[in-house]
């Protein structure tokens, strides 16, 4: 009886082996592409917005638990009072920060109410109906565990920041404020798919009250001492 292997059973079995192997290679690819391209899953990632040349970035994704969505809540509202308050020499980089499109940061970042409130400012009206006629900046200050929850449940914390306006000759005396805002993030939230790029998980600002400060920042009267 012979134990050789006729030329069909072998050439089967290595056809069956190759097919296998398509197979396992198909698969990693399959989860490799799933990993690359996650549409339906936002992903967050946090980068230095000065360059430096001696500094090092990891990009990592954030998994969404409550420690992850603490840190970003609380970036976020940084981020939104530094938007809101701080003032370049740029009258265009201005007014598309502040404008009411879809690359207006504020815009996005906050509902139609708080909004609305925000253009009723003497700053936001100085730089959106003209240019001021001199160069001057607002800059915002902020101390380690600036931000402070009052109710997590409800996503409302208080913040408190330091806020001053300088030009070439002058500037005004550092001010403290202490800023209570709630956040609005409710499911279904409906927002255009450009806005994603400012706003990837929908929270917008649906309460801004200047708790101590006497008045907004905004309303410094800077502009016409």
């Amino acid at each position: 009886m012979s134990n050789r292997l006729e030329p069909p059973i072998l050439l089967s079995r290595l056809l069956a082996f190759v097919f296998a192997a398509m197979l396992v290679v198909l698969g990693v690819l399959g989860v490799t592409l799933y990993n690359m391209y996650p549409l339906d899953r936002p992903q967050i990632f946090f980068l230095m917005s000065e360059p430096k040349n001696d500094l090092q970035i990891r990009l990592y994704k954030m998994v969404p638990n409550d420690e992850n969505m603490n840190i970003y809540k609380r970036s976020f509202i940084r981020e939104y009072i530094r938007a809101r308050n701080e003032v370049v020499p740029d009258a265009k980089e201005m007014r598309t920060k502040w404008n009411n499109e879809v690359d207006g940061v504020v815009y996005t970042w906050s509902t139609p109410e708080v909004y609305n409130a925000f253009t009723q400012t003497n700053m936001w009206k100085a730089w959106m109906s003209g240019v001021p006629d001199f160069e001057f900046s607002c800059s915002v200050e902020f101390d380690n565990g600036a931000v402070e929850p009052l109710n997590e449940e409800n996503d409302e914390y208080a913040i408190k920041f330091r806020y001053f306006c300088a030009d070439s000759n002058r500037q005004m005396d550092k001010k403290e404020y202490k800023i209570k805002i709630k956040l609005d993030m409710g499911e279904g939230t409906e927002m255009k798919w450009s806005d994603r790029f400012n706003n990837p998980l929908g929270i917008r600002v649906s309460e801004y009250t200047v708790e101590s400060g006497n008045g907004d920042p905004l309303n410094t009267g800077y502009l016409e001492d």
